[in-house]
C-alpha cells in the first residue's frame, strides 16, 4: 500500500494505491461508513460488505438519474446519517458519480471515500471530483465538483470484471494517450487487453500512470475553465450517442474519438496516418469506431451539451497523437461535419 496526499483548492485527498478494501478502517470509523454500491458489485463481493450498512442502487447508466440519487438520500435519512457519516462509493463510474453527488448535497456535504471497482472508474470516473446525473438522454447535466477525502485503489475488484468491462475501460486509457501521452500510445500498441487481465502488476502500473496523468490536468484546472476540457476528447459526440443507442460509455466514447479524429483531420491538419493509428488501436482493444446512427437525432441531443457556448461548441481536436487541443467549432460547421 502506498499513500499520496494531493492538495486541491479546498481539500486534501489521500490517494491510496495498491490498497485493500479490508483496511478501510484506517480512514474512519466503520460504524459511521455507509457503502453505496450497485447490485452487480454487491453480488460479486457480498462478503466484503458484511460489516457495513449498505445502500444498493440498480446497475447501469440508465439509472444514473436524479430519482436514484433521491433514493440514496432517503436511505441516508432512514439510516440516520449525520454530518460525521462517511459515504463510501464502491463501483464503476455510475456508482461513484452518484455517491459523490449524494455526498456533496446531503446536509450540504459529508465525508466521501471512493473505491472504484471497474477499470473505467479507476482511470477516469472516480478521479477529479466530477459527479452528477444524466437528465433523460443528456449526459451529466446536473452535478457538482466535490473531491473525495480518500480515493482507494484495490485492484482485486478487477478480478470480477467481465471482459466487456475491461474493453470499456480501455477507451478512457486510449483517450489519455491520444491527448497527452504519445509514449503511452506506443506502449499500448504492443499490447492487447488479455495482457493486462493476466498480469496484476502490469494493470496496476497502467492504472497509476493514468491516474497521475489525469490528476496533472485536473490540478491545474480543477473547475474546468481551461485545459481540463481536453479530457472531453471524444465525449461530445460520444455522449450524444451513448444513451440514445444504449451503448456503454467506453464504446460510445470510442466512436466519438473516431469522429473527433476525422474532424481533426478535416479542419486541424491532423495527419491521416495518425488518424488511422488511433482507429487501429481502438479496434485492437475491441472497441468500435463507427455506428450507423441517425445524425439528426444525435444533433438534437448534441446541441444541449454543456460544452456549448455563445460562439459554438467546445470541442477537442488533435494536433498529433499525444497533443490535444481545446477548440470551439461554430454550430453550423459542426452540424455539417456530423451529417456529411
Amino acid at each position: 500500500m502506498r499513500v499520496e496526499k494531493i492538495q486541491f483548492s479546498n481539500k486534501t485527498v489521500e490517494l491510496v494505491f495498491d490498497g485493500s478494501f479490508e483496511s478501510i478502517s484506517n480512514w474512519g470509523d466503520v460504524s459511521k461508513m455507509i457503502v453505496v454500491t450497485d447490485e452487480n458489485v454487491f453480488e460479486a463481493h457480498q462478503q466484503r460488505f458484511q460489516s457495513f450498512r449498505t445502500i444498493l442502487v440498480p446497475s447501469g447508466e440508465i439509472h444514473k438519474q436524479q430519482s436514484t440519487v433521491d433514493k440514496i438520500i432517503y436511505d441516508l435519512l432512514r439510516l440516520e446519517a449525520d454530518k460525521q457519516s462517511i459515504i463510501v462509493g464502491v463501483g464503476g463510474g455510475v456508482v461513484t458519480d452518484m455517491a459523490g453527488y449524494a455526498a456533496s448535497i446531503y446536509k450540504r456535504g459529508i465525508r466521501l471515500m471512493q473505491v472504484p471497482a471497474s477499470l473505467l472508474g479507476m482511470v477516469d470516473a472516480a478521479v477529479g471530483g466530477k459527479n452528477g446525473v444524466d437528465v433523460g438522454p443528456c449526459k451529466n447535466m446536473v452535478g457538482t465538483i466535490y473531491q473525495p477525502d480518500v480515493l482507494l485503489y484495490d485492484y482485486s475488484f478487477l478480478q470480477s470484471l467481465p471482459e466487456i468491462e475491461w474493453i470499456n475501460g480501455f477507451a478512457e486509457i486510449i483517450k489519455h494517450a491520444c491527448i497527452k501521452d504519445a509514449d503511452m500510445f506506443t506502449f499500448l500498441q504492443g499490447k492487447v487487453p488479455a495482457d493486462f487481465r493476466k498480469d496484476p502488476a502490469l494493470i496496476a502500473a497502467l492504472v497509476e500512470q493514468n491516474v497521475k496523468l489525469k490528476l496533472s490536468v485536473v490540478l491545474n484546472d480543477e473547475f474546468e475553465t481551461g485545459d481540463r476540457k481536453m479530457l472531453n476528447f471524444g465525449h461530445t459526440i460520444g455522449h450524444a450517442i451513448e444513451n440514445r443507442y444504449d451503448l456503454s460509455h467506453g464504446f460510445a466514447i470510442s466512436i466519438g474519438m473516431a469522429a473527433a479524429c476525422r474532424i481533426s483531420e478535416e479542419i486541424n491538419q491532423f495527419h491521416s496516418s495518425d488518424r488511422l493509428s488511433v482507429l487501429q488501436l481502438l479496434q485492437q482493444y475491441g472497441l468500435p469506431v463507427q455506428l450507423d446512427f441517425d445524425p439528426e437525432k444525435i444533433w438534437e441531443i448534441l446541441i444541449l451539451d454543456k460544452k456549448r457556448n455563445s460562439e459554438g461548441m467546445g470541442f477537442i481536436l488533435l494536433d498529433a497523437i499525444g497533443k490535444g487541443k481545446v477548440s470551439t467549432i461554430p454550430l453550423q460547421q459542426l452540424k455539417d461535419l456530423l451529417i456529411q
